[in-house]
């Protein structure tokens, strides 16, 4: 009996998780506060600047867009469910995996 009570998994405490949501979204929600009037620009506007300033003739349009969302939002919204989408498939996965670690160390042939 005790060494079933060893091979089960600790389980986090609700108050824990909790303080992990809270510490989470004050990590996301303080650089708005702390830095004002600053612009969060990206990654791709800083190398396009950083280009232009060393080679002012270097084209980098390669490749053209067949399709440009009508505003902001709507890209926003289409990166957002790209970015659920991989979460879920990341969590499903794991959560699989774990379910046939699980259901391989409680059979009886191991």
């Amino acid at each position: 009996m005790s060494s079933q009570l060893q091979n089960q998994p600790k389980r986090l405490g609700a108050g824990l998780i909790i303080l992990g949501i809270v510490a989470i979204v004050l990590l996301m929600a303080i650089p708005l506060f702390v830095v004002r009037d600053s612009q969060f620009g990206g990654s791709d506007n800083a190398g396009a600047k950083a280009i232009t300033a060393i080679a002012p003739d270097y084209n980098s349009q390669w490749i053209t867009n067949f399709w440009t969302p009508p505003g902001g939002e709507t890209e926003s919204m289409l990166f957002a469910l790209q970015a659920a989408a991989g979460g879920i498939l990341i969590g499903y996965l794991f959560g699989y995996l774990r379910g046939r670690k699980a259901a391989q160390q409680s059979s009886p042939d191991s």
